[in-house]
């Protein structure tokens, strides 16, 4: 068994390795960046060396620097965990090359199946089903706009190199195929080094089932049944089960034969999802399921699988990599109960999905209950969401004996997230797991895009969140609850007693903050319940109900501008980020809608557009410039007053 081994990778998943490892007796070699220096991983590793600075092309990203890491701190094996340098072969090599192990697939299978094109090629060859689609070498524009009307529209077009959602883009019509292509191109340049792409029919209500998938040196391949992954936003995953609702016993015979066979078309060792696109217009059927592509690593999904079957995916890892035969047989992997998994990222649904960042004053996830509820977090109260690395900063999983008692341990459970003045999507998931569809199963990869702002739109807080906010603040401003250190006579609590809006002195009021127009609560009217947070050194409360986090505050102020672009035409950042594409100058004609310009963050694209027809004025970035949030980028005049 591996004695030691270098965690090529950060978060939760560097806090879940170093789980099982120290379980098993391996001793843990954390690597990590400037920007996560007091990260949890670092303090729970055994040994962490730096690595440089906080973007990841400078650390994370830099093979030579991760191996000098490994030489200096003796370890035997390196664990890339997911994304990253997970599912590089030439860095895979280089770790053999150097004397270490390598806790994945070999290079020859990453290399294999890390390229669409090719794998679905080979896929074919194995007799796997594919979908329909352009494969092919030419990728002049005009070659693969022919062939996308050949497929027929809709189609996506996906990055070669593709994963996790980027470099893919729906396209409904002839017409908007060129901008759709430039912009995919540029998202996977920027995430992939890699800009070609290939052309697929668009499935019209696809459901995303993989299989998970192990493999060991001995020649032993085995499959631990499916993942459903299909509710989804910007092809990024949200809510992930296992098992598949719908799925007969036929149905995943054939698409768990159809995996094994895959894994065993490319000598696959280790970990691997084989991720299929199914046409769920009439059910699942197994002749309507198509090979899509393989994940040569371990999945963030991966716990699901792990709740149904009762096994650790990191010790299979572990002990495969060290030469072991796989832990079972095929006939001795069963499942039980019902498990889904939420990702919690550090975004604002009702602005986009925006990104947030900055310093966690309060941050609260539901306890691990060691009765089906299981927390991976990496972060903590008082960390920082920076701007350089993946939004998902925890995973909340539950098991159940039923779909309909998970479904519901996971939204009580998301419903009792706080966090501010960071936002998180803990709301978002809520309103996602009581949907309606959701709940009965029926669920595809369009189904948030279709519920619209019923599951993005940020609701208005109930009469029990005013109460709960109105209890904190009259104790408090009585010195009676969280107003710890703050006498009568000088907290901002007390002195609060003043504040009025057209009411006499005795009817003191709370004032909720965000990002809709302000709510003005009477604490004497509201019904009270438990009571909500306050923060310490803040003069706020914090209420959470069903995910959100509600602001209540003592003064009267303007709110900020939520928007990136103001009434008079100035186009804000929204975030910090870096400006990949400038489509305008100054003087241009614009009209409203129009793409002015790309910024990046959170390896994220988003489009900055006119809010008006008019001119561009004061135009003061280019492409390559890194921005900082509430910045104007430029100004965009009416035409008659330019």
């Amino acid at each position: 068994m591996i004695s030691s081994v270098l965690i090529a990778n950060r978060g939760e998943i560097a806090r879940r390795i170093i789980r099982t490892a120290k379980r098993m007796g391996v001793r843990t070699v954390a690597v990590y960046s400037d920007a996560d220096a007091q990260a949890l991983f670092v303090r729970e590793a055994d040994e962490a060396i730096a690595i440089g600075p906080a973007p990841a092309a400078e650390s994370y990203l830099k093979g030579e620097a991760i191996l000098a890491a490994a030489k200096a701190s003796g370890a035997e094996a390196i664990h890339p965990g997911y994304g990253f340098l997970s599912e590089n072969a030439e860095f895979a090599e280089a770790v053999i090359k150097a004397g270490l192990v390598w806790v994945g697939p070999k290079p020859q299978s990453i290399r294999a199946m890390g390229l669409k094109d090719a794998a679905k090629a080979l896929m074919e060859k194995a007799g796997v089903p594919v979908t329909p689609g352009y494969l092919g070498e030419d990728q002049s524009e005009a070659r693969l706009a022919k062939e996308a009307k050949a497929v027929g529209y809709p189609v996506l077009i996906k990055a070669v190199a593709g994963g996790g959602g980027k470099g893919m883009r729906k396209v409904d019509a002839a017409k908007d195929f060129a901008e759709a292509l430039s912009s995919c191109r540029r998202e996977a340049s920027a995430s992939f080094g890699d800009d070609r792409v290939l052309i697929e029919k668009y499935v019209e209500r696809p459901r995303h089932i993989e299989v998970q998938v192990f493999g060991d040196a001995h020649g032993n391949v085995v499959h631990l049944f499916e993942r459903d992954c299909s509710l989804q936003r910007r092809h990024q995953k949200v809510i992930e089960e296992a098992p598949a609702p719908g799925m007969d016993a036929e149905t995943r015979a054939a698409v768990c034969a159809a995996a094994v066979k895959a894994a065993q078309a490319v000598d696959y060792e280790g970990a691997g999802t084989i991720e299929f696109i199914a046409d769920a217009s009439e059910g699942l059927r197994a002749d309507r399921i198509w090979f899509m592509e393989m994940n040569t690593r371990l999945q963030v999904e991966h716990p699901v699988t792990e709740m149904i079957t009762g096994l650790d995916l990191v010790e299979w890892q572990l002990r495969v990599a060290s030469g072991e035969r796989l832990p079972k047989a095929q006939d001795e992997i069963t499942m039980s109960g019902h498990a889904m998994e939420a990702r919690l990222y550090a975004e604002d649904a009702s602005r986009n999905f925006m990104p947030s960042t900055g310093r966690l004053k309060a941050f609260e996830l539901p306890s691990e209950d060691g009765a089906g509820l299981r927390i991976d977090a990496a972060v903590e109260e008082g960390g920082e969401i920076t701007p350089f690395y993946d939004p998902m900063i925890a995973k909340v999983i539950v098991h159940a004996q039923s779909r309909d008692a998970a479904c519901g341990k996971l939204a009580e459970a998301c419903g009792r997230v706080v966090s501010w003045p960071v936002r998180t999507n803990a709301g978002f998931l809520v309103r996602c797991l009581r949907n309606p569809r959701f709940q009965a199963g029926d669920v595809d990869t369009g189904l948030i895009e279709q519920a619209g702002d019923s599951l993005t739109g940020k609701p208005e807080p109930g009469a029990a969140t005013l109460g709960r906010a109105a209890q904190t603040f009259v104790a408090a401003s009585f010195g009676r609850a969280g107003g710890a250190g703050h006498s009568a006579s000088n907290s901002p609590w007390a002195q609060a007693m003043g504040f009025r809006l057209n009411r006499g002195e005795a009817q003191p009021l709370v004032r909720m903050t965000w990002d809709k127009e302000p709510v003005v609560g009477d604490p004497r009217r509201a019904s009270h319940g438990d009571a909500g947070r306050k923060v310490a050194g803040e003069p706020v409360v914090l209420v959470a109900e069903s995910g959100e986090t509600y602001v209540f505050e003592l003064d009267v102020g303007e709110m900020p501008d939520s928007e990136s672009a103001a009434g008079d035409g100035a186009i804000r950042s929204p975030m910090p980020g870096r400006v990949t594409s400038a489509a305008v100058k100054d003087g241009a004609k614009v009209a409203k809608g129009d793409v002015l310009l790309v910024l990046e963050a959170m390896k994220m694209e988003h489009a900055l557009k006119a809010p008006i027809d008019g001119v561009i004025s004061g135009m003061s970035v280019s492409a390559g410039d890194q921005v900082e949030e509430g910045v104007v980028l430029l100004q965009v005049i009416p035409e008659g007053e330019a």
